[in-house]
């Protein structure tokens, strides 16, 4: 079974594949630089709470951790209304999103 290390970076390198795929248009651009950084930033701070100063400081990691999913859900969700032809890839990156924020909230109210 694949670890949530493991999940988030997976997550964050097929964002910036699908980055890296798409028409170099302006607002292809400045939403994958979003993307980019929320979905990198997913696993950062789940890797930065695993190495805890506390539960106090474990428990903020996760919250900012799952906020970062829910912002890359934003993002391709913008990116895949103007990216109609990459509809399923992103898809298939916005559902990773939700799981990997339903993951990160289960964390978090186990922690309480």
């Amino acid at each position: 079974m694949i670890n949530l290390e493991d999940r988030t970076y997976q997550f964050a390198r097929d964002c910036r594949l699908l980055v890296k795929d798409l028409k170099k248009t302006i607002f292809n651009v400045e939403d994958g630089k979003q993307l980019v950084r929320s979905s990198g930033s997913v696993g950062a701070n789940y890797i930065e709470g695993n190495e805890k100063l506390g539960d106090k400081d474990l428990k903020f990691r996760i919250k900012i951790s799952r906020k970062e999913a829910k912002e890359s859900e934003y993002w391709l969700k913008l990116l895949g209304d103007l990216n109609l032809d990459e509809s399923e890839r992103i898809q298939k990156l916005t559902n990773e999103a939700n799981e990997l924020r339903k993951i990160l909230s289960a964390i978090i109210n186990k922690l309480k």
